[in-house]
């Protein structure tokens, strides 16, 4: 019968399959990895580019290849097309860079691009070459590129440390995770100071400075081991991929790797130590595992309190932590180290005695037989090692003797209904009764009572239904397999139906985790800013935890701050600031349970993205013991996803700010165009008439006259502009203190049209106002503004001549008004741009600064109206505004209709 664990995962094959068709269709990128400049990187990705080239006829370009003046390199390069370089001017200085676009509208089939970490030069595209070459991946472009592990960004600061040496130029970690292939171009560390020596590396001067610091012999191994490693890293990736891919089951030992099993057992604690030990010496990962069966007796609290201490000896001593499940515990332990390649398995020496693996089987024995190819070692453990202490016996539940009593009573009931149906009906298999009670108890109540139930009714069905009746004597030996079958299904019933419990209480404790997660997520999608998220975690936390909690985040002084409280939540003193604090600058979880500051009556985990400490959550735990094992697990899950919702309102707030200096700036600039413009040329008009009128004294009257008209009127049209501009800056400064008056409506309009009367000249204005029209309750200077604009706007836009209309009327709670002309109208889409500042539509050539209509708006809404724009049907544009009138305004008799010639 097939093992239905050892079955394919369907979900991982179709990711699979996703994958593999992902790889098939999208470009590919390979690099060529080394420890140091001068390994030969380039040299080999040349090399390797002339192979396609010639064998494959690929389509090689060279996009950018620096040779250093290498003749070998520079001997490669002859033959292949050579992308040019994008010339670009910085500091006085003309720089080569690649040109991209170029390169994408070249479209070879392979393009190399030398120095993948390099830097552009400002007013690049792209900042990096890395993000040249995605782009370049994206159009379908395979890419060859040279990286040095100095570069790669999580390996920075460990070239930091070894070399003395900060390198600033790197590339992200995922660059390399999304490279197809991945070669170690490699020398000994002698050879490359030998070529440094030759001049092969860099110019003398400057190999002398390197010899003295970068190429140390002592910094290139290092550097060696660093970059060795990083591509076996890789190299295990794609090997495990492989053997998922083509089923291989049975282990290759390429490279050690050691599984130790472990239990609540004393004997663990040794257990860990030996695998530490033997990982260290064999420069190996190691793995802890625990298998919860559903078959073995619930842990107590002094086994499971045992069994998390030795999880967290394994992760100090350096191990990582798994938690397995499964019905056969051998099982699980000989899946686990087939699907990851494990060679060695570390084992304890059995205790007990020979008897019970007789009758439950040896885990020992069946590791072993089912190992294949990994080695099983066996180690003895001493019961005397150090535990964890035992916790305080808790008292038992209440309910157990309930349950017993009632496992009882089912079968007494039992009985007599057995009874009642042989009096009835002569029924031969009354037995059959009796194991449903079994099964019933079973389900009911439990393993215990359900064992206790098997035995009772054994016995009350020999006692009152076999022969010789009320005796315990049997008569026929036939009987006896049928109390032996009663017995062992009862037994077979409590056993099942405790696994079945025990299952299902793992599934509503993932599903509670699941569903604890879910609701989190859920609610910090829904949060916009810091304090939304933040109050988010720490609900959940306190929930979820059953602690109180508080998130702290940083302050412009470094000090920390509570962000969020949970409302059950005490203030922190100072000892639980210290431990936060800690937890902050390590990013790592310390307090209660945890190896630092352990004695701390508070656990604090660090809520970071990338290293990036972005805040920590503290828990006061309500019942003061430390979290288990797969409490902590939950928590770094629970706080990753914390953390990534701060990044993600961090880096909305980022490109909020963004788009709003982006926004500011072309604001700016739309004014500095507007204003330079419309400000020179009235001044250069105002300048040419008084220079004439300065230099040439034969000027007659009449051109005198009109050249100072000339002068007066382009004073006047800079007064408004300069009049515009002060206005949009005092109406964005901050709400206006609007001189509110009550006004008739008539009166705001024949001022304006009086003060335009030169400029509106002989073009027809038909104003129509109803009778009873209410006052207006507005600041008249403000507001007369507004139709001020209105009418310059529309005698800029509309030709000589035509009319212009002002209608007003009444309507519930406001006064409605009207101005209309015969223009060319709005162009569509435009109703609602037209008020924004610096905007003038289609006519780009029209005079003015574009501020006429923003101001109109900005006094309406500050007067708590609205004003829109519309085409008419007839032919041009209309502005409609709405007044809201208070209610016990002052009415006005007047009927105006007048037409201005």
């Amino acid at each position: 019968m097939t093992d239905p664990d050892s079955r394919p995962d369907p979900d991982a094959l179709v990711r699979r399959a996703h994958a593999e068709e992902g790889r098939e269709h999208r470009a590919r990128l390979r690099v060529f990895f080394g420890f140091a400049p001068g390994v030969g990187k380039t040299y080999r990705m040349l090399q390797v580019a002339r192979e396609r080239a010639i064998e494959q006829k690929v389509d090689v370009v060279a996009g950018i290849v620096e040779t250093h003046g290498r003749a070998e390199t520079e001997a490669l390069l002859e033959g292949l097309d050579v992308l040019p370089r994008r010339k670009v001017e910085y500091r006085g200085r003309a720089l080569d860079e690649l040109d991209l676009d170029a390169a994408l509208a070249r479209r070879p089939g392979l393009l190399l691009l030398d120095e993948l970490a390099h830097t552009n030069v400002h007013g690049s595209r792209h900042a990096k070459r890395w993000q040249d070459a995605l782009e370049l991946l994206d159009a379908g472009i395979d890419v060859f590129t040279t990286v040095n592990v100095q570069h790669v960004e999580s390996l920075n600061d460990v070239v930091a440390q070894i070399t003395g040496i900060q390198v600033r130029e790197t590339i992200p970690d995922s660059i390399l995770d999304r490279a197809d292939e991945i070669e170690l171009v490699d020398i000994a560390p002698e050879e490359l100071l030998a070529r440094l020596r030759e001049g092969k590396v860099y110019l003398p001067e400057q190999a002398k400075r390197a010899a003295a610091h970068f190429f140390q012999r002592g910094n290139l191994l290092a550097l060696r081991e660093l970059a060795l490693r990083r591509t076996a890293e890789r190299v295990d990736v794609d090997m495990r991929e492989y053997r998922e891919q083509h089923g291989v089951i049975t282990p290759w030992p390429a490279g050690e790797r050691i599984l130790v099993c472990i239990s609540p057992a004393p004997s663990s604690g040794r257990l860990l130590r030996a695998a530490a030990r033997m990982a260290a010496g064999l420069r190996a990962p190691w793995v802890a595992a625990y298998v919860a069966s559903p078959a073995a007796k619930a842990p107590s609290e002094a086994d499971r309190a045992r069994l998390e201490a030795h999880l967290r000896l394994a992760e100090t001593l350096g191990g990582a932590v798994t938690r397995l499940s499964g019905a056969s515990i051998s099982e699980a332990l000989l899946r686990y180290a087939r699907k990851h390649n494990v060679t060695r398995i570390i084992i304890g020496k059995p205790t007990h005695s020979r008897l019970r693996d007789r009758l439950r089987g040896s885990l020992l024995d069946e590791v072993v037989r089912g190992s294949g190819d990994v080695d099983v070692l066996v180690i003895s453990g001493s019961e005397s090692a150090e535990t964890a202490p035992a916790p305080p016996e808790l008292p038992k539940e209440s309910a157990r003797p309930v349950m017993y009593g009632s496992a009882v009573l089912l079968v007494a009931a039992t009985t007599v209904l057995a009874a009642a149906v042989r009096a009835i009906y002569p029924v031969p298999d009354l037995e059959v009764l009796y194991v449903l009670c079994v099964m019933l108890a079973a389900v009911r109540f439990g393993r215990g009572p359900s064992i206790l139930a098997s035995i009772l009714a054994v016995a009350c069905y020999d006692f009152f239904f076999v022969p010789p009746f009320h005796t315990f004597d049997v008569a026929d030996a036939k009987y006896l397999l049928t109390f032996a079958m009663m017995l062992g299904v009862g037994l077979l019933l409590s056993a099942l139906t405790a696994r079945i419990r025990r299952q299902e209480q793992d599934a509503r404790h993932r599903e509670a985790q699941t569903a604890a997660l879910y609701d989190l997520s859920r609610d910090l999608a829904a949060a916009d800013d810091t304090g939304a998220v933040a109050s988010a975690v720490a609900g959940h936390a306190e929930q979820v935890f059953e602690a109180a909690a508080h998130v702290l985040q940083s302050r412009a002084d470094g000090a920390l701050q509570a962000v969020a409280v949970a409302p059950a939540a005490a203030s922190l003193d100072t000892a639980d600031l210290a431990v936060a604090r800690w937890a902050f600058e390590h990013a790592r979880p310390s307090g209660l349970g945890t190896d630092t500051l352990p004695g701390s009556k508070v656990v604090c985990a660090p809520l970071s993205v990338r290293g990036a400490p972005l805040g920590v959550l503290v828990l006061a735990p309500k019942s003061a013991t430390p979290l288990g094992a797969e409490q902590r697990a939950f928590l770094d899950a629970f706080c990753r996803q914390a953390a990534f919702a701060f990044e993600r309102v961090r880096l909305t707030s980022e490109a909020n700010s963004a788009a709003l200096r982006a926004k500011t700036e072309e604001m700016r600039s739309s004014l500095l165009s507007a204003v330079s413009h419309d400000l020179r040329t009235p001044l250069s008009a105002i300048t040419g008439s008084a220079t004439a009128l300065r230099d040439d004294g034969g000027l007659g009257e009449t051109t005198r006259a009109e050249l100072l008209d000339s002068i007066c009127e382009e004073a006047e049209r800079l007064e408004r502009l300069v009049a515009n501009l002060l206005d949009m800056t005092r109406l964005e400064a901050g709400p206006v203190a609007l001189k509110r008056a009550w006004v008739p409506l008539e009166e705001l309009v024949g001022s304006a049209l009086t003060r335009l009367e030169r400029k509106l000249g002989d073009r027809p204005v038909n104003v129509t106002f109803p009778e009873a029209l209410a006052l207006l309750s507005v600041d008249p200077v403000l507001f007369e503004q507004v139709f001020i604009n209105l009418f310059e706007n529309a005698a800029r836009y509309t030709p000589p001549g035509s009319p212009i209309e002002v209608v007003a009327r009444g309507e519930p709670g406001g006064v409605v008004v009207e101005v209309a002309d015969a223009g060319p109208g709005l162009a569509a889409g435009s109703e609602s741009r037209i008020f924004e500042k610096f905007y003038r539509g289609g006519h780009t050539t029209a005079v003015g600064a574009g501020l006429g209509l923003a101001i109109c708006k900005a006094i309406v809404e500050a007067h708590g109206g609205t004003i829109a724009a519309e085409n008419r049907a007839s032919g041009g544009a209309n502005f409609r505004i709405r007044v809201p009138i208070p209610s016990g305004a002052p009415q006005v008799a007047a009927h105006v209709e007048e037409a201005r010639p």
